[in-house]
């Protein structure tokens, strides 16, 4: 994007968002005053990973890119809001973009806990080439000529007394920078109790959980570049989804506090609310949601809504109720335990740690539905209020098998997974990787693509493997790809390919790949040339006719199957 355009942007997104401006709920944070240091942080930790919880990673997983709809596209367009690249793209559709974790999930392991694996105060929309070349990284600051950029970000050598070992770091550009320190500050509070398997920039040996010249870059960072309204309104959208908030953003000062210059100092909210002894409903509050996205028919999926209150009195009413000026009933699709009310008791909503609420969804008919979750009876409080309730009924997905490919770039340390790009709606893939000691089966694991390829990172050429791919939609698998098994010894002229991948494009084909590619040949499925390009580069795009075509260049001479559509 270039400067003009983006600051266009940004103008229009703090005017929207000065309409719209955070707001933190009454007494949200009200158990972390008067602490510090540890103390302050494990409170911390306590209110924040209080959320809401998802019958099943998969469905949370596969609705991601909705929930980015409402937390990160430009207010006023329906452009996606990438902090790593400048490439122009555009809901609804996510071609193109990865679920990028900015903390690496392989720093915890990679495993698919729930909630760790899909908080979205740790997930961005990236594009695909960008988080490839992100991997792992620590964040840091790029010394000398990058060794990859695109404008926005840069990956290259560490600094001086950065990176722990790395030989890379990730540096995102400087209207962002702050945006990560918080979103690490976030994590390492969260998530608190977790052992962290990469120690570049985490440790476990106190409640600090950063390395020296980390605390360092991250405080830096978050000083120099303050929190932003594309921050707040983000928060907010994400507590809509969720139930918890970054506290880092509603209170940038606690940093200081935590790993700052204010550590052993007792913190307290500026102007807030204190207790009365007046009933008060903390959460949930008017105009969240909960969105169930999309549900294969037939199926059920969960969503829990957090209740914290104090000095409440009686019980609280719970019904679900036809929309306000809704020609549609749809109230039977949603339920609680199997009925349309609940009463909550308030000595479970004035307890410590509150009250959870489950509503399922379970659609009976095709459609988008929509109902309200009506609170009601609130001693002391504006009376009744409601909560949308929405989801989208679709057709039990039917899904194909699909051709497995040869792994390419194959080296003593890596490789890359391949496969076709099948016909059907997926969400993501699947790839189930199996190891073998002296000939017998080992361990296997799953790993999640975005794409029809995965870089493997840990391969080891003293042990055979193999990987079969299976396609997901709405939770739903598709058969077993056949098995392809990779082996160092035996793979020869791919290794000396240099990589070229392509990504959607309506009516075309979009190339990815690290450096120009020459003699570029597209072929239709009779083997006849449809086109030849003298040289692309990275996001070079051709447009085609609706089919499938064969791409070769003089520097990958493995044919890449494409799909137009």
């Amino acid at each position: 994007m270039n400067l003009i355009n983006r600051a266009t942007l940004l103008a229009a997104f703090a005017l929207t968002s000065m309409m719209m401006l955070a707001e933190i709920p009454a007494r949200y944070y009200s158990t972390i005053n008067g602490k510090k240091d540890a103390e302050l942080k494990t409170a911390l930790s306590n209110v924040i990973s209080r959320r809401a919880s998802v019958s099943s990673y998969e469905n949370y997983y596969s609705n991601m890119p909705q929930y980015f709809r409402s937390t990160d596209v430009y207010p006023g367009t329906n452009r996606w809001w990438d902090m790593y690249s400048n490439i122009p793209l555009y809901a609804p559709s996510f071609s193109g973009l990865n679920r990028e974790h900015c903390l690496p999930k392989s720093w915890w392991g990679g495993g698919k806990e729930i909630p760790i694996y899909a908080d979205l105060n740790n997930l961005f929309p990236s594009e695909m080439e960008a988080n490839q070349k992100k991997s792992n990284y620590p964040l840091g600051t790029v010394s000398g000529t990058p060794t990859y950029t695109n404008g926005v970000v840069k990956i290259g050598y560490p600094s001086s007394g950065q990176g722990n070992g790395a030989s890379r770091v990730f540096e995102p550009a400087d209207e962002y920078k702050g945006d990560f320190a918080r979103t690490y500050f976030y994590m390492i509070t969260c998530y608190e109790n977790t052992y962290w398997t990469n120690t570049w920039m985490m440790q476990n040996s106190n409640y600090l959980e950063l390395t020296g010249w980390a605390q360092e870059l991250l405080l830096k960072w978050h000083r120099e570049d303050q929190v932003s309204e594309k921050e707040l309104d983000r928060n907010d959208a994400v507590y809509r989804i969720q139930n918890n908030r970054n506290p880092f953003i509603d209170y940038p000062e606690l940093v200081e506090y935590i790993w700052g210059n204010k550590k052993g100092e007792l913190f307290y909210e500026e102007n807030a609310d204190q207790p009365t002894g007046d009933p008060i409903l903390i959460t949930p509050v008017k105009d969240m949601a909960l969105d169930f996205n999309q549900v294969a028919i037939g199926n059920s999926t969960n969503a829990q809504l957090h209740f914290k209150g104090e000095n409440l009195k009686g019980n609280i009413t719970v019904t679900i109720t036809r929309p306000r000026d809704s020609e549609s009933d749809d109230r039977d699709q949603f339920s609680i335990s199997g009925k349309r009310f609940a009463e909550i008791s308030t000595s479970n909503i004035n307890s410590a740690n509150g009250y959870w609420l489950t509503v399922t969804y379970s659609p009976t008919r095709i459609g988008s539905h929509y109902a309200r979750l009506t609170i009601s009876d609130i001693t002391g409080q504006e009376g009744t209020f409601a909560i949308t309730l929405r989801g989208e009924a679709c057709p039990v997905p039917t899904l194909k098998s699909f051709q497995a490919l040869p792994a390419e770039n194959v080296t003593s340390g890596s490789y890359i997974a391949m496969w076709e790009e099948p016909d059907d709606v997926v969400d993501y893939y699947i790839v189930t990787r199996t190891r073998y000691t002296q000939g017998a089966t080992g361990p296997t694991e799953e790993l999640l693509a975005e794409t029809s390829s995965l870089l493997i990172e840990d391969f080891d050429p003293s042990i055979r493997e193999s990987y079969h791919v299976q396609s997901v939609r709405l939770g739903y698998r598709s058969p077993a790809s056949n098995e392809i098994y990779v082996d160092y010894s035996g793979i020869g002229t791919v290794e000396g390919d240099i990589p070229l991948g392509t990504a959607f494009e309506p009516g075309g084909i979009r190339f990815i790949c690290g450096t120009p590619h020459t003699n570029v040949t597209i072929y239709d499925t009779q083997g006849r040339t449809v086109a030849v390009i003298e040289q692309i580069e990275n996001n070079s795009t051709v447009m085609l006719p609706t089919g499938i075509y064969f791409v070769t260049s003089r520097e990958c001479r493995r044919p890449i199957r494409v799909i137009v559509r």
